[in-house]
């Protein structure tokens, strides 16, 4: 057979290679100066784009910060050691993108040397498109390994048997992040795609600026504050402290232009504040917010994160659900709509003990404790007494039996979802919390954050296609209030205006802040619970250059040990109690080993590959 096919390609190989019929071989000029195909290559790209934590690749990375534990699934890997991560290594973030750099770079060059019948007009967007592409994928890394080599265009081997002219040194940090709005600035106008949501356009462009700048900013100022600032020779890690206030003031502006467009706005449909919050992440049609999604569909393109997350009283298979488990710390991130911090109110200690139950208030109903709260919470997490998708998520720890002979309560448990105790009413709901099971919550709360409300979207060949948001309106604003912050002065008017915003939409009153509420910290905490799960809160903390002080790995920091709230029923029969609920919180069952991050993790380590295939590069502090 090679014999045969040599014999036809030596006869017909010149007539092959230009037949534009062939369905085994594109040319160059043929992909070029075709639209549909350049659309397709776009769309590749657009799907390699690094996400380190989304719906479409697995749940690991949403259980292993602050936000949440493993409730453990073998069907979708997620398992203890998302609880038991001793340190986080420092190759975890690691991105050496530069086959996909390549790739764009190429694409660059083939418009221009190929497609001569294609309009200007569609030369000058698709080239924008990729570079679009091609600053996300350097801000992506950037924010990870610090300076990385700029190369824009394909380095060709000569053969001369040495490569060495090929080899490119690491750029400094902030030259990274001066390329990446270089490139923006230039292509913002001329990227075209207006309305579309999958696909970039201006307010996209300017939305990856306003990310990228306050980034760049905020190492400028954190790390120089730091008490041995975290740096490399030549700036290629470190950002100089005097740049700070430029890349804040470039965040800002690009965050108001998209403001003062009028283009978008929070999702603001549903009169119930709560769901409102909810449909903002899950509904496509009407929904200004969405300036850039990586978008799914059901017919084509799907998702299984409904499949994995699923509260378990509601699952519709039997062989996943549950696998994030939002954690304590996070609920009560929320605030209280009065403005108070949103510590849970009169909540036991779990010891079962008289002076582990001294501090309870009993509540008529298990929702009851979280009255008053930011509506953001139930539009991010089901937490005990709620429904979701029309159906009682039945969450109940196990009960309190009033014992006269101790004078305190004895707690009883069961890890049989809806088991019944021998008052014959329900001892441990359906849906959990329980210690040891998996598969359903052990930290008393489920992710109600992208769960699809569709019938059977949590069913194996069925699957959700629900989109995952790129950029939407309510960071640009959070984006906008920070770097306003930053700046201080008149921009504090600006820093308030912005944050109240996400704020009302989330229930609070209007200028629910003002000069003398309006702090760093709860500018932060705004992007905590806005942000959630959205692949943000690991970022935030690193530029904040406050990551290793809030995971330092020990069991007595509370920010680093993650706790879980169980609602227990009371039994006291002749007492006003009788019948009301209790909470106990603690230290998530299934939590083993503190969070922590060290120095080394700031910038992630480069491979040895990389390192021994180019002796230009140096590796990063620490490693």
């Amino acid at each position: 057979m090679i014999i045969i096919l040599s014999f036809y390609v030596m006869g017909c190989s010149e007539k092959w290679l230009d037949d534009p019929k062939s369905v085994t071989l594109l040319l160059p000029g043929q992909v070029w100066n075709d639209e549909k195909m350049i659309v397709g290559i776009l769309a590749n790209y657009y799907n390699r784009l690094p996400i380190h934590s989304a719906i479409h690749s697995g749940q690991g990375n949403f259980a292993a910060y602050d936000e949440g534990i493993a409730n453990g699934s073998n069907e979708s890997g997620v398992d203890l050691s998302n609880n038991n991560i001793a340190s986080y290594a420092f190759n975890r973030w690691t991105l050496w993108e530069y086959g996909l750099i390549r790739d764009i770079n190429l694409a660059l060059e083939g418009i221009d040397t190929y497609s001569d019948k294609l309009t200007p007009g569609s030369k000058t967007q698709f080239k924008a498109e990729f570079r679009f592409l091609r600053a996300h994928v350097y801000f992506d890394m950037v924010k990870r390994m610090g300076g990385v080599p700029i190369i824009t265009n394909q380095l060709i081997y000569d053969y001369s048997g040495d490569p060495g002219y090929l080899a490119k040194p690491r750029n400094k940090e902030e030259e990274v992040y001066d390329f990446i709005a270089s490139e923006l600035d230039a292509i913002k106008d001329i990227i075209g795609n207006e309305g579309s949501r999958d696909r970039a356009n201006k307010y996209a462009v300017l939305a990856l600026k306003s990310r990228a700048m306050l980034y760049a900013g905020s190492i400028a100022k954190y790390n120089n504050l730091m008490p041995v600032p975290i740096t490399l020779p030549n700036n290629v890690v470190g950002i100089p402290a005097a740049r700070a206030n430029g890349y804040f003031q470039a965040a800002l502006d690009a965050a108001k232009e998209i403001i003062n467009s009028g283009q978008y706005s929070l999702y603001q449909n549903n009169p119930n504040l709560g769901e409102n919050f909810y449909d903002a992440l899950v509904k496509k049609l009407n929904n200004l917010e969405m300036i850039l999604v990586l978008d799914f569909s059901i017919k084509t393109k799907r998702h299984n994160f409904s499949y994995q997350n699923i509260c378990r009283t509601m699952r519709e298979d039997n062989l996943s659900s549950s696998g994030i488990g939002p954690s304590l710390n996070l609920v009560e991130a929320f605030e209280y709509l009065d403005g108070t911090v949103g510590i849970l109110k009169g909540v036991g200690d779990g010891s079962n003990t008289a002076a582990g139950q001294a501090n309870w208030i009993f509540y008529d109903n298990p929702q009851d404790i979280f009255a008053n709260k930011d509506a953001r919470l139930y539009g991010s997490i089901v937490y005990p007494g709620t429904q979701f998708k029309g159906v009682d998520v039945n969450m109940q720890a196990g009960v309190y039996e009033w014992n006269p002979a101790t004078n305190k309560y004895d707690r009883y448990e069961s890890n049989t979802l809806g088991a019944i105790h021998t008052d014959g009413k329900l001892l441990t709901g359906r849906g959990g919390p329980v210690r040891t099971t998996e598969e359903v919550s052990n930290t008393g709360f489920y992710i109600k954050k992208f769960i699809d409300p569709a019938t059977l979207s949590s069913a194996r060949g069925v699957g959700s296609d629900i989109a995952w948001p790129r950029f939407r309106y309510a960071e640009v604003l959070l984006n906008a209030a920070e770097a306003a912050f930053e700046l201080g002065g008149a921009n504090i008017t600006d820093a308030l205006t912005y944050v109240n915003r996400v704020r009302e939409r989330a229930g609070f009153p209007p200028n629910s802040l003002d000069v003398g509420t309006l702090t760093f910290e709860r500018l932060q905490n705004e992007r905590r619970v806005e942000l959630c799960f959205e692949d943000h809160r690991v970022w935030d903390l690193s530029r904040w250059r406050q990551a290793h002080i809030l995971w330092d790995g020990q069991a007595s920091n509370p920010n680093a040990v993650l706790s879980s709230l169980y609602p227990y029923r009371v039994i006291h029969p002749g007492s006003p109690n009788d019948g009301k609920y209790v909470f106990d919180a603690f230290k998530a069952p299934k939590f083993i080993a503190p969070r922590f991050y060290q120095l080394g993790n700031y910038y992630s380590s480069i491979s040895q590959t990389v390192l021994d295939n180019n002796p230009l590069i140096i590796m990063n502090p620490f490693h």
